[in-house]
């Protein structure tokens, strides 16, 4: 049987790295892009023994060029879109790169491929931030978008520039509309991340405070690992569509600090109300966790489930790991990193 050859945008980040690592033991070639700036920072590729396994190539891929050069270098089969600038409160700060980043790129490479001789499957990362404003109903993949970032407006021109060139252009474009998956490879700049980092740098003493924004926001979130398997799957179908992955539950971020909390056998409690409340630590009365404003979006989503249903009867596809579980690799991993480096 042929080896399929998988190009990965965004191969240095958490879904980059892991989606390289289950191709790499699914026998594919593994081309990533990255922008030169972005390729000191490889740390996921080595902490999963895999860097030295994969081509990573210097590639913006706002500039069709350099892509034009990538797809006469190598014989691809498969386009995992996956570089975005996926932090939401900088969007806010950075709405024109936002847009340029999250939009260009994927146009670039709809263009390369509709001008193929090959057929070349394409891949987009949606996001389920696109949903946006909606009450507590489930979300799925007949939901309206109301984007409520410069992010989410920009990953929804995406959605439907996939959407239009695989009904006009008969190309297999899929996308996939991800609800939060987190990991010990995420990104200290998410709230995840940013709240077992300083959890764990408070309980060995390396900091005093962690300030973050609302804590009553709710998400739906799973484990990026498990969510990489969707991806590959949704691109094995015999006819190209578009699919929720999520785990069909939410918690707030007052929860997700709750479990952390219990991950490390804490005792604590919340005083205060809205902008004034604050974990404390019950014996020393000591302020481990307070709200400041600035951490809060101009518009604020306050709501995300996902209904996983077709992609659970179309691919086979499910969650494997829990909420607590995911709390407690990402706890645990992070307790060991301060240790190491601090």
């Amino acid at each position: 049987m042929k080896k399929k050859t998988a190009l990965i945008t965004g191969i240095s980040g958490q879904d980059g790295a892991y989606l390289a690592k289950f191709l790499l033991k699914k026998k594919y070639k593994v081309i990533g892009l990255e922008r030169r700036s972005a390729r000191t920072n490889n740390w996921r590729l080595e902490k999963l023994g895999i860097s030295n396994k994969i081509i990573v190539e210097d590639v913006d891929i706002k500039e069709i060029n350099n892509i034009i050069r990538i797809f006469s270098k190598y014989k691809i089969d498969e386009v995992y879109n996956l570089a975005a600038q996926s932090f939401v409160h900088s969007s806010f700060k950075n709405p024109i790169e936002t847009s340029n980043t999250n939009s260009i790129g994927v146009l670039n490479f709809l263009e390369i491929i509709r001008n193929q001789k090959r057929k070349i499957k394409f891949y987009q990362a949606s996001t389920s931030e696109m949903f946006g404003k909606h009450g507590k109903k489930k979300q799925n993949e007949n939901t309206l978008f109301h984007p409520r970032s410069p992010y989410a407006t920009s990953k929804t021109f995406a959605h439907y520039t996939v959407q239009n060139y695989r009904e006009s252009y008969d190309i297999y474009a899929v996308s996939g509309i991800l609800f939060n998956h987190e990991s010990p490879l995420r990104g200290e700049e998410f709230i995840t991340r940013k709240i077992t980092l300083g959890l764990a740098k408070i309980f060995l003493n390396k900091q005093k405070i962690l300030k973050i924004g609302n804590i009553y926001s709710r998400r739906d979130w799973g484990y990026a690992e498990d969510y990489v398997e969707a991806m590959w799957k949704m691109m094995q179908t015999k006819k190209p569509s578009d699919y929720v992955i999520a785990t069909g539950k939410n918690y707030s971020v007052k929860q997700f600090i709750n479990q952390c909390i219990s991950v490390m056998k804490l005792k604590t409690r919340w005083v205060g109300k809205d902008l004034n409340e604050k974990l404390i630590d019950k014996k020393s009365k000591k302020i481990l966790i307070s709200i400041d404003k600035k951490y809060f979006r101009p518009a604020e989503v306050e709501n995300l489930k996902g209904d996983f249903s077709k992609a659970k009867k179309d691919l086979k596809w499910k969650p494997k790991t829990n909420f607590n579980e995911l709390v407690k690799k990402m706890m645990l991993s992070d307790l060991e990193f301060v240790k190491n480096k601090f």
